[in-house]
């Protein structure tokens, strides 16, 4: 039961055409629950010029549906036409409903994004296992600090799969339903961390420590760099940004390492320490994380145009 309606003036605003495209999206997101103002915009849009343009392409669907229906033929044992029509009249056949089992799981799919249901999935499960492979299976005891300096940036190419044009066959239908924007970014981001952050911390914790942090050190780190994605997307577009941030940890975990006359796997234990390993490291992350939250709902109205062109 809805507390709230639609007021007359932003009705009257709404049919003319004259409310800014934010405020109508949330008041097309009402009237998916509230039957009452569904009514009050439908007679308001048909006393505007509008109607008579709806009559004609009602009338024009409707005659492409009438003459591409194909005859029925008449059916076993009906009666002669000379017969009334009652006598001939078949039961009607019950409407086709989607399968309930379905509609859920397409539903589900559809909100989780590309990123689920695409290559991103299997990328992320070969780089655990492969992890896990390679330090079991093939001796490499520094398998943990290469698998914690790749861990932050898989859920930030995760977001940058799941939302636009890019990575979305059907986008240009998501991106005009009222759900679009911020809340279908949020959603697809949820999924994408659940299940990245529960399978790379257990393999990492499966793995020789070798010195490296523990498999849980880069969990604020990769909430940080996704939330910080997400801000800077309000600004710059969806791939810019994961680009950006994704790029900059790489390049501040791996350059020095690539760089450093040691062993590479050592260099980069060092490096990892003094980026993940104590409190003053992980407070700072979360101070990250909670600042580009805060950014991120400021450039929430941003998300409406986000990856639209």
């Amino acid at each position: 039961m809805n507390d709230w309606h639609a007021s007359d003036h932003l009705v009257t605003r709404y049919a003319d055409g004259s409310l800014p495209e934010p405020d109508a999206w949330s008041l097309e997101k009402h009237l998916e629950r509230c039957g009452d103002c569904a009514v009050r915009v439908s007679r308001a849009v048909r006393a505007t010029a509008a109607e008579a343009v709806l009559a004609e392409v009602r009338g024009a669907v409707m005659a492409e549906v009438s003459a591409a229906a194909p005859a029925r033929p008449p059916a076993h044992g009906a009666p002669p036409p000379g017969r009334p029509a009652a006598s001939r009249a078949r039961p009607r056949s019950r409407a086709y409903r989607w399968p309930s089992t379905g509609s859920g799981a397409v539903r589900v799919l559809w909100a989780l994004g590309p990123a689920v249901r695409g290559a991103w999935l299997p990328a992320v499960l070969l780089v655990a296992a492969g992890a896990v492979a390679l330090a079991h299976g093939g001796g490499f005891a520094g398998a943990r600090p290469w698998l914690l300096a790749l861990a932050p940036v898989v859920p930030v190419a995760g977001v940058a799969l799941s939302y636009g044009p890019h990575a979305d066959p059907m986008h240009e239908i998501t991106a005009a339903t009222p759900s679009a924007g911020l809340r279908l970014v949020l959603t697809r981001t949820a999924a994408v961390l659940a299940v990245s952050l529960p399978l790379l911390t257990l393999a990492g914790a499966l793995l020789p420590s070798t010195g490296a942090p523990n498999a849980a050190a880069w969990l604020l780190p990769g909430l940080a760099l996704t939330l910080a994605s997400l801000a800077l997307a309000g600004y710059v577009g969806l791939r810019a940004a994961t680009a950006v941030t994704g790029g900059a940890w790489l390049c501040a975990v791996l350059g020095p390492v690539l760089t450093a006359p040691g062993g590479l796997t050592r260099e980069l234990g060092l490096r990892l320490s003094s980026y993940l390993d104590g409190a003053p490291a992980q407070g700072g992350w979360a101070a990250a994380a909670v600042l580009s939250a805060a950014l991120l709902a400021a450039r929430r109205p941003a998300f409406h145009f986000l990856e639209k062109s």
